[in-house]
């Protein structure tokens, strides 16, 4: 057994201990291993792989795709993040709730986000690498978000902010006018 699968608050969004194994020489882990996330009831087949590069306290998200929907298997490969997982289905008994899981190079954790969640993470460090797997190619003509600031979320940012000593977030423009969750919700497909 590589993993240790566990389930968050929200069943669905599993966290994911890789085993590592290392000497004087460094370290190896396996990062995804079919069978193992099969018999843990993830059985999407990831089409698409994905790296981002960013400063200190860049805030990405929290996206989603409305057709094409995106499951992914996201880790840390350099520095760290706060990653957020926002369930958006309707009829979920958690919907509009979140898990936020910190993944970093030390605790080389991944997390295990579903179809028909809005996702985003927001780096620690500088230069912190993101990498993940999707389940769906990216489709722009299908991109969906919602606001990082809606009330109805309930992020408190503030001690985010006073916890990890963030003197400003960097957001880009588009993620600034993302549509409320209330808002979203009379076009939500989910």
């Amino acid at each position: 057994m590589w993993f240790e699968f566990i389930k968050t608050e929200i069943p669905e969004v599993i966290l994911i201990e890789t085993k590592v194994y290392g000497d004087e020489r460094g370290f190896f882990m396996e990062t995804y291993r079919q069978d193992e996330f099969v018999a843990h009831g993830i059985t999407n087949v990831f089409t698409q792989d994905n790296f981002s590069k960013s400063k200190k306290w860049v805030l990405r998200g929290f996206h989603f795709q409305k057709k094409n929907t995106q499951a992914k298997l996201v880790r840390v490969s350099h520095g760290a993040v706060l990653d957020f997982a926002i369930d958006i289905r309707k009829r979920s008994p958690t919907y509009g709730k979140y898990i936020i899981e910190y993944l970093s190079t030390e605790n080389k954790r991944q997390l295990f986000v579903p179809q028909w969640f809005a996702h985003g993470f927001l780096t620690l460090e500088e230069g912190t690498e993101f990498i993940y797997k999707c389940d769906n190619l990216y489709d722009p003509m299908s991109e969906g978000g919602i606001n990082y600031l809606d009330t109805e979320l309930n992020i408190d940012w503030e001690q985010i902010q006073k916890k990890y000593d963030i003197q400003e977030l960097i957001i880009n423009e588009k993620d600034r006018i993302l549509p409320s969750l209330k808002d979203f919700y009379k076009d939500n497909p989910f």
